[in-house]
């Protein structure tokens, strides 16, 4: 049993802080109470609209599950079937009350809320980033779209070494308020980093070039176009039609930015639900909550050639793959669509099996190759039995 934050106060040795919130053990315990790290601004959702969700059936000693569960540091799993609840479980002292954090697959949630506005005609694919926000005329994002961004096809010259100790991804960290900010160095925010960010390394619409601060000038951007705050539009367009049965929050920096790349917390059913709402064309219990041309868009229309070119392609054992507005699309006969976050976190969709899989893990290292591998063959061992 960890003694991490156990006893009041807990010993300085166990101690959770901001200093150490991503490495283990503190992130055990941490990711799945990260608004008592960090701040945090809640996305609200419909106590009197929830997806009411029937229990269903899934043998897991048949795969072995359990023992996959141990080997990647599982803090939870739900399997949604047909609108069922086939499989659930929770580790490391979280429960199904408790958001947890989904890293980057926040991006993959306003992948889907961009969807909402460019359905509605308040922003537009081709449209330049600068049309929104002029402030970064002289950036590196000067004459990139929204498309551009979506794709992760900016031309922008950033490492995403989440391992580095110094560099433009350590700003990022401090911007972002989720790094202990030095007493000689300025923290800014989100929106003052990306000012900074004026170097190009490619063309605009070119290779997938993996950059974290995308997203969260996406927000920015969104913000703009609708008059919206992040938090709240992400609440209207896709937590409260979705019906998730609890509110959920998202990372702020010192300003109230949001933390749109990698910050939102949510609890593991809710995030099934966003995939089993995907599986069923983008409806919840017969209501539209994104357009199904822009979940087909996602699936049909990614570019393979840009990702073979791009950063992941090795990494992820140079899979059959492309990326589509913040999500990864395995190209098959029955295609697997998943957002990707580091540290163990997932959300997998086989729309063909009406199959969704939300996947929490707290693991030490942020990416690791052979965990990464015993992930998808679990989730491929489970779609097999559906």
């Amino acid at each position: 049993m960890s003694e991490v934050m156990q006893g009041f106060p807990s010993s300085q040795p166990n101690q959770v802080t901001l200093a150490n919130w991503r490495t283990a053990p503190y992130c055990h315990w941490a990711f799945h109470h990260v608004r008592e790290i960090v701040p945090s601004a809640e996305i609200q959702n419909n106590p009197a609209d929830v997806w009411s969700l029937k229990s269903g059936s899934f043998n897991p000693d048949k795969i072995h599950l359990d023992e996959a569960i141990i080997q990647t540091d599982t803090d939870a799993l739900v399997i949604l079937h047909n609108d069922e609840i086939a499989y659930e479980t929770y580790r490391n002292g979280m429960t199904a009350r408790d958001p947890h954090i989904l890293m980057s697959v926040s991006k993959s949630m306003l992948g889907l809320v961009a969807g909402t506005l460019i359905e509605r005609n308040e922003i537009k694919e081709e449209d330049l980033i600068t049309t929104y926000i002029p402030e970064l005329a002289k950036s590196a994002y000067s004459g990139a779209t929204v498309r551009n961004l979506l794709d992760m096809r900016v031309g922008v010259l950033f490492d995403e070494d989440y391992l580095a100790t110094s560099g433009p991804i350590i700003d990022y960290r401090y911007a972002a308020n989720w790094n202990p900010v030095p007493k000689d160095r300025e923290a800014g925010d989100l929106r003052s980093f990306m000012s900074i960010l004026t170097e190009v390394d490619g063309s605009h619409g070119s290779r997938f070039h993996y950059v974290s601060p995308n997203t969260d000038l996406l927000a920015w951007v969104l913000e703009r176009a609708t008059g919206i705050r992040y938090a709240d539009l992400v609440s209207d367009r896709l937590w409260k039609p979705l019906g998730a049965e609890a509110s959920g929050y998202i990372t702020v920096d010192r300003i109230g930015g949001a933390r749109a790349a990698g910050g939102k917390c949510f609890v593991a059913r809710d995030l099934a639900r966003v995939g089993m709402m995907m599986a069923n064309g983008g409806q919840r219990q017969g209501k539209q909550v994104i357009p199904k041309k822009w979940l087909d868009d996602i699936v049909q229309n990614g570019d393979p050639q840009a990702w073979v070119e791009g950063d992941f392609y090795d990494e992820m054992g140079q899979r059959e793959m492309h990326y589509r507005s913040k999500w990864y699309v395995m190209r098959d006969s029955n295609p697997l669509i998943f957002g990707l976050g580091i540290h163990g976190q997932f959300l997998f969709i086989d729309p063909a099996k009406h199959l969704s899989i939300a996947w929490f893990s707290s693991q030490n290292n942020p990416l690791n190759s052979p965990t990464f591998e015993k992930t998808f063959e679990t989730i491929q061992k489970i779609r097999d039995e559906f």
